[in-house]
């Protein structure tokens, strides 16, 4: 092959390229949205046409007596609140298993409210007086000068409470969301 062949073949490749790069541009444009007719912020349906309705594109509360414009999707502000906080809900215990936790609250209880008194009431001696109450799986946490604690009981199900200026325990079932305690 002659230099000059070679020199020439070089010179097409950045050409065809170009070329390349220049359809591809051209065919994205297109299909960017030049196709459309309609105006800018008309919602349109295939076809291109005008809908007849607006498309919400906002969440709005629903308020008594207040009409709504087209592009507010309504909403119940109050059921959304009781929604949120819905994980935080307990299931459910058996009677047989609510029994057998209730069997350790007064033990347990008794040594919650002897640390209290005094003043040795801290995460890791919660922790360990509900391990000698015979509860597994024990969350403990600080939370602004009261101890909030949760165990998995002897019948299943939750043994939970605080140690604060008084010590409160009680039994229930799992969090919807999971555990003996609730997340912060």
């Amino acid at each position: 092959m002659s230099a000059a062949a070679s020199g020439e073949r070089a010179m097409r490749r950045p050409a065809s390229r170009r070329r390349l790069c220049l359809a591809v541009a051209i065919v994205g444009l297109l299909l960017s949205g030049c196709a459309t007719n309609a105006a800018p912020g008309t919602p349109s349906t295939p076809g291109g046409a005008a809908s007849a309705s607006a498309t919400p594109t906002a969440a709005c509360p629903q308020v008594e007596g207040v009409d709504l414009p087209p592009e507010c999707a309504p909403y119940d502000p109050e059921a959304a609140m009781a929604l949120n906080d819905r994980h935080r809900e307990r299931v459910e215990l058996d009677e047989d298993a609510q029994g057998a936790n209730a069997e350790v609250v007064p033990s347990l209880t008794a040594a919650l409210e002897d640390l209290r008194v005094r003043g040795a009431a801290t995460e890791d001696s919660v922790r360990a007086a509900l391990s000698d109450a015979g509860l597994i799986d024990a969350q403990v946490r600080g939370d602004y000068g009261r101890i909030l604690f949760g165990a998995v009981g002897p019948g299943g199900g939750c043994v939970f409470g605080e140690v604060a200026d008084a010590v409160a325990v009680d039994v229930g079932g799992y969090i919807l969301d999971g555990g003996c305690l609730p997340a912060q």
